[in-house]
């Protein structure tokens, strides 16, 4: 048995770009997510042989994070279709509210970009001829939907959960301590959950559920333990996405960028009383020794 049904193709993206997941209905489409505004062309082609010919009339969007609506507006005028976006992340995005969209503390882009309809946790849709559940998943984010087809057992996660763990819990970064506890609560509910495939917002769908679930509140458990932990896995990854898109810094022009990125700055002082010079230096060191980047004539590169 295939993991996942024929009228569900999903566009395995990597890091800088969240996957998008295109559902045939007939002669027409649904999209969910459209990945980073520096991706969107890209999206529009890969978008294109998945239609084979057929008409996309509606783009969901799992939660407001840049590199899951990035591409919303070129593919809205590509394609003239519907965008629909979890309630609670419509006030955001109808006032383009860059801080709360969190682009401005990340240096994070995406373009503007008007939707149609908001969707609500408990609400049921169809999609690719199922019926979803969209359910709330905040940890990650605060608004974030997943989307569950009890009859296929199928978990569309976005950032709540993936194959080895889950999205940046950026509450706690910005000193909102609801965030851990958030990531818990999600977790706890999704275990309850019948799931024998999940579509993440990154990485391949995969079948190990359990083992996923066992992964995640392990990481959630050892965050728990050591918020430093926590902090310093978040500025690798964020630093890691920034490098996805800029592709090679200086290593001597790192210390300041960490200096003038606010959420970069005030991790740095608010978790380990430092500079975020001193803690860039760390982050790129620990980067460096796992092969996560290299460095080349004194560039920082990334890899892939």
């Amino acid at each position: 048995m295939s993991l996942l049904p024929p009228q569900i193709r999903v566009l395995e993206r990597g890091w800088l770009s969240s996957n998008n997941i295109v559902f045939l209905e007939g002669a027409e489409a649904t999209l969910v997510d459209s990945g980073y505004l520096t991706h969107a062309d890209q999206t529009l082609a890969l978008i294109d042989n998945a239609l084979e010919g057929r008409r996309l009339t509606r783009l969901i969007n799992t939660h407001s994070h840049s590199d899951h609506i990035g591409g919303n507006a070129t593919v809205r005028r590509a394609h003239g279709c519907s965008i629909s976006v979890p309630e609670g992340m419509a006030p955001a995005v109808r006032d383009w509210d860059e801080d709360a969209l969190l682009l401005t503390s990340a240096l994070q882009q995406a373009e503007p970009f008007a939707f149609d309809a908001t969707i609500a946790p408990g609400d049921e849709l169809e999609m690719g001829g199922l019926h979803w559940q969209a359910l709330h998943v905040p940890g990650h984010d605060r608004h974030a939907l997943a989307y569950y087809s009890p009859a296929e057992k199928i978990l569309i996660s976005g950032d709540a959960l993936w194959q080895d763990g889950f999205g940046v819990l950026f509450a706690e970064l910005h000193g909102d301590n609801s965030g851990l506890p958030a990531q818990r609560r999600t977790l706890e509910m999704l275990g309850k959950l019948e799931v024998r495939a999940v579509i993440p917002g990154h990485g391949a769908p995969f079948a190990d559920f359990d083992a996923a679930m066992k992964r995640a509140l392990q990481r959630l458990a050892a965050f728990e333990q050591s918020p430093e932990r926590m902090a310093k896995s978040a500025m690798k990854a964020l630093f890691t996405f920034t490098l996805l898109e800029k592709r090679r810094m200086k290593r001597a022009e790192i210390g300041d960028y960490f200096g003038k990125v606010a959420i970069f700055r005030d991790v740095s002082r608010r978790f380990f009383n430092r500079e975020a010079a001193d803690v860039a230096a760390q982050v790129i060191d620990e980067l460096v020794k796992a092969g996560v980047l290299m460095e080349q004539d004194g560039d920082i590169v990334a890899r892939g």
